[in-house]
């Protein structure tokens, strides 16, 4: 199918007729991956505002008489549960979104999916800027998170069939880099922003208007994928868009051919997705459908994206340079994800998963141990870190961030878009979304009470779920780089522990397989 392009054999070798990188492709591609940024602005966003003394006095009074009291204990200055709602509120209503979105984009295509979210996205940040009372702060995060939850079902798909097999993994992967470029951009707006008193935070979260804009007009010029068109009985349509995207020389009837196959599959299988979700011959994507979104998460970066601010306010940083901390590690964790394109389809997934998730656990051990051994074990108001240490745990935050962006960033996005096959792919990803962000609800919901808490200790309880995800990598993940997504079965019948759940449709893939 479109994406994977299809390995014929031909003449005993081995036919790729994906075709090259062209001009539309690349557009096509940009514009999916920049539903990126609307995600990326909304993380980097909250959290730099929520400890603007502007935004705090005007909605939360109490937090900022808190943090002026010697008596307050540093780990606790932001321990509100409202104020934490005001960030976590996006993610519920995004899995909400992500699961309406499933069904949606089978009917309608990834296309106008990204439209909708564009749209809801748009109107959220209208809201927010001008938010009088924390209801309507609340009413804007929740529109927001419908946008972002309605993007981020359908880009990383629309990324996935329209990208050539050989580079597939850098064109998904680009949906992280604009997501991470969108955090920088709101780390730089709120570091300029937090200057203006009293109405400064109203301009950074009204900002996020323009990615809005751009993912509107962008989906209004572009063509949905050649598999959404087939899935929907629009063949011709279908046609037109593969032509384009692969390039004139390309073998378009061939490949259509496949994914009109691939599509009559999905078809015949009339109990649903759901339903095929429990059966034993999909028993391995069940299982990474909830694995990685929840290891993604619980590696601790959504919470260090969000609360960089809060963290380095804590450390004992002033509020202007805790925001020029969080731009900094935005900008390193932007060069992670720039290697990681390049990379990715050279050295492989399971590498890369293997070498970020080792050297993220030793960073967040170090983190750890200076927060413990220098701002003190209760975190009391009167022990202050040396600066020098609390210069180091910015450092070692970059880079932590860095491994991060260079390995489970990017491939949280890239592997779930391609294991898939066609009749579980929707559903697919709204699975893997909806559990990526409830738990980033619950999360950014329990952070900071979780810091209060925990202490410096809440930096080993996420380094044990990085070491236990890099257990289950190496166990439990096959290599997918360069695999075209119709042959993706045969990877796992050739894994030594899912080969016992995996039903092949045609010995073919396999043989296929064998002679790439």
């Amino acid at each position: 199918m479109a994406g994977g392009g299809f390995v014929a054999a031909e003449g005993g070798r081995v036919r790729d007729y994906s075709g090259g990188v062209t001009f539309s492709v690349v557009v096509t591609g940009l514009m999916a991956a920049s539903c990126g940024l609307i995600f990326g602005y909304d993380i980097g966003v909250s959290g730099g505002v929520t400890q603007m003394e502007s935004f705090l006095e005007r909605f939360f009074p109490e937090v900022l008489r808190g943090m002026r009291s010697a008596k307050r204990d540093a780990y606790c200055k932001y321990d509100n549960q409202l104020l934490t709602a005001f960030t976590s509120s996006m993610y519920i209503a995004g899995m909400l979104a992500s699961l309406v979105a499933s069904g949606v984009t089978r009917r309608v295509g990834r296309r106008a999916v990204m439209l909708v979210g564009g749209t809801m996205f748009l109107a959220g940040s209208v809201i927010n800027a001008g938010a009088v009372n924390i209801a309507m702060l609340i009413v804007g995060r929740i529109l927001l998170g419908f946008g972002v939850g309605f993007t981020a079902q359908a880009a990383p798909l629309y990324l996935a069939e329209t990208s050539p097999t050989r580079w597939r993994g850098a064109f998904t992967t680009a949906y992280h880099f604009f997501l991470v470029a969108g955090t920088l951009a709101a780390n730089v707006a709120n570091y300029f922003t937090n200057r203006i008193p009293g109405w400064g935070w109203r301009v950074s979260l009204g900002l996020a208007a323009a990615p809005a804009a751009v993912i509107v007009t962008g989906a209004l010029f572009v063509s949905d994928t050649p598999s959404s068109l087939m899935l929907r009985g629009e063949p011709d349509r279908a046609r037109v868009s593969l032509q384009r995207i692969r390039g004139a020389d390309a073998d378009v009837e061939a490949e259509l051919k496949d994914i009109a196959r691939a599509v009559e599959e999905a078809r015949r299988d009339e109990e649903g997705a759901f339903k095929r979700l429990r059966g034993v011959g999909y028993r391995h994507y069940l299982v990474m459908m909830v694995a990685i979104p929840t290891f993604f998460d619980l590696t601790g970066m959504v919470v260090i994206s969000v609360f960089s601010p809060v963290l380095f306010r804590t450390v004992g940083f002033s509020s202007q340079k805790a925001i020029l901390g969080a731009v900094t590690v935005s900008l390193v964790s932007l060069s992670g994800v720039v290697l990681s394109t390049f990379v990715v389809d050279r050295c492989g997934r399971r590498f890369l998963f293997l070498a970020g998730g080792t050297t993220m656990l030793i960073f967040q051990v170090a983190v750890s141990w200076i927060l413990a051994d220098h701002l003190g074990k209760h975190g009391a108001a009167a022990a202050a870190m040396p600066r020098s240490y609390a210069v180091g745990v910015v450092v070692l935050m970059c880079l932590y961030t860095f491994s991060f962006s260079l390995s489970w960033g990017p491939l949280k996005w890239v592997v779930p878009g391609e294991i898939y096959p066609v009749d579980i792919r929707s559903t697919g990803q709204a699975i893997t979304l909806s559990v990526a962000l409830t738990l980033s609800f619950t999360q950014t919901q329990v952070f900071v009470s979780m810091l209060c808490a925990m202490k410096y200790a809440i930096f080993l309880f996420y380094s044990g779920w990085v070491l236990a995800m890099t257990v289950f990598i190496a166990a439990l993940l096959p290599e997918t780089k360069g695999v075209p997504l119709e042959a993706m079965r045969s990877v796992w019948a050739g894994h030594w522990f899912w080969r016992r759940f995996v039903v092949l449709d045609a010995k073919q893939e396999l043989d296929q397989l064998n002679r790439m």
